[in-house]
């Protein structure tokens, strides 16, 4: 899906921040609950005091080992802890505790579909790295009034830096890639992906070349926190490296903010290489050993994963790929599809009532799988009336639209999801009409007061046949089951 902006080539790569979803820090037992007050959830290992030593939260690598299976990674039996080495106020040790020659996992890819026109795209993101790490703390700047605070709440809070290839050619792929990763760590449980309180946060590398040319300087784009504003600093980026470039500027390697309310990227510093930050193994940490048999268990203890479900729906029910990947967007989608295609025998026309008027709804209303007021029992009921022809395809959204109105009511089992639309199409009228006679009473009706389009029709106009079965479903009220009328009218006609 490579495209050329204005003569260049795109090139994006992301490193991303999931904090994981443990319940103390990765080398204390201080909380990470968010929002607390200022330096009320630092310990003095947090704090770096002196003759504090870390120890390794577990629950932070076995969080590690879940993301590499669920990516097809290398787990590391023996990976390294060292100190990444900088001075800033937030940084309470003057260095970072992290991962550098040897990470915890290692390789791995991210796939995804994604629209370009009206194709549908499958594309493949290779992963370099996945390594555990500690969070820095916090500069507060906007209660001070000439000065700034420090709060180390955050300080030791577990990290999982992911680290992809520069595999990317275009805004559309980084923000495609960005939402299947946050749909990975959130659907295994490892990270809340609250990208507003920045659980899941995101730096893009970006940079433009000349198709065949060397890799160009990038620029980091840090800490997008949206995948709205990750697409508008993407683009404002590659113009303006575009503009410069064509000026006959030079890149500088760069960290990069993104300002929302001018929609402008600006730099912040120079970028350091590996080099400035001077690693070098942390002598108060052992390597930390991962057995196969510690693998095998994370492994049998996990959820079944969104790609392995995906390829369940299209053997299991006939799916599409496509259609499968979409329905395993979320456990709450899987999940309401799965019980719709039990329940009505339909997988197909449930996928495309999913897919179709649940998704568009959810779409205009904001709301989620999770509070969908039409329940699954419902939907299944309503595509049974579909396919035993009681009603049509335009009554079935009519009797949709009043099941979202009334927000759920009407129980949740199979019994209770009939007898509801069954009330609803007898209340408003909505049942087909199958019954041949009367059908043909209205038909030899409609043909005899439409000479003209019959006349056409059979002269070999067939956008005259259009006419007359409109009239007929005008004259039955549209309760004439569409099929059966172009059939009964066919034979009529010859």
């Amino acid at each position: 899906m490579s495209k050329l902006v204005q003569g260049y080539e795109v090139v994006i790569g992301f490193e991303t921040h999931a904090q994981l979803s443990t319940q103390s820090k990765i080398f204390s037992r201080a909380p990470t609950a968010f929002g607390a007050e200022p330096n009320t959830q630092a310990c003095a290992v947090d704090m770096a005091l002196p003759g504090t030593l870390p120890v390794m939260n577990v629950g932070a690598v076995e969080r590690a080992i879940e993301f590499g299976l669920a990516v097809n990674s290398h787990i590391a039996e023996r990976s390294i802890f060292a100190r990444k080495n900088y001075f800033y106020p937030d940084l309470p040790k003057g260095y970072q505790i992290s991962q550098f020659e040897i990470p915890v996992v290692q390789g791995g890819e991210v796939s995804f579909f994604l629209e370009d026109g009206k194709d549908t795209v499958h594309k493949t993101v290779r992963l370099v790295r996945a390594h555990l790490e500690e969070d820095a703390g916090k500069s507060l700047h906007e209660d001070f009034v000439g000065q700034s605070g420090i709060d180390l709440n955050r300080a030791g809070t577990p990290l999982l830096e992911i680290v992809t290839e520069p595999d990317m050619r275009s805004s559309d792929e980084a923000v495609a890639y960005a939402k299947e990763l946050h749909k990975i760590v959130t659907w295994i449980g490892i990270c809340d992906g609250n990208m507003q309180e920045g659980s899941f946060r995101c730096d893009a590398n970006v940079s433009v070349r000349k198709p065949g040319a060397a890799l160009g300087t990038r620029r980091e784009i840090k800490n997008l926190n949206s995948f709205k504003f990750m697409q508008q600093a993407i683009d404002y980026e590659v113009r303006w490296q575009i503009d410069q470039l064509e000026d006959g500027h030079a890149i500088e390697q760069a960290t990069v903010l993104f300002d929302p309310d001018t929609g402008e990227t600006r730099a912040m510093r120079t970028k350091e290489d590996a080099a400035d930050y001077r690693y070098f193994p942390d002598p108060d940490l052992p390597p930390l050993v991962i057995g196969r048999d510690w693998v095998e268990r994370v492994k049998a203890e996990m959820a079944e994963l969104p790609r392995v479900m995906a390829e369940r729906f299209v053997t299991q029910y006939g799916l599409p790929d496509y259609d499968a990947t979409l329905l395993t967007q979320s456990k709450a989608a899987a999940a309401y599809f799965e019980a719709v295609a039990k329940a009505c025998g339909q997988p197909k026309l449930a996928s495309n009532w999913i897919m179709g008027e649940v998704s568009r709804r959810l779409n205009t209303e904001g709301v989620t799988f999770d509070t969908l007021p039409v329940r699954s029992a419902q939907l299944a009921a309503l595509i049974t009336r579909i396919t035993d022809n009681t009603i049509s395809n335009n009554a079935a959204k009519q009797v949709f639209d009043a099941l979202w109105s009334e927000g759920g009511e009407g129980g949740h089992d199979a019994a209770a999801g009939v007898a509801h639309v069954d009330a609803i199409i007898e209340a408003k009228g909505l049942k087909q009409m199958n019954d041949s006679g009367a059908l043909e009473k209205i038909i030899d009706d409609v043909m005899a007061a439409n000479p003209k389009n019959v006349q056409e029709f059979k002269a070999g106009n067939a956008k005259a046949l259009n006419g007359l079965v409109g009239q007929i479903m005008k004259a039955s009220k549209g309760k004439a089951n569409p099929g059966q009328v172009n059939e009964l009218l066919n034979k009529k006609l010859a």
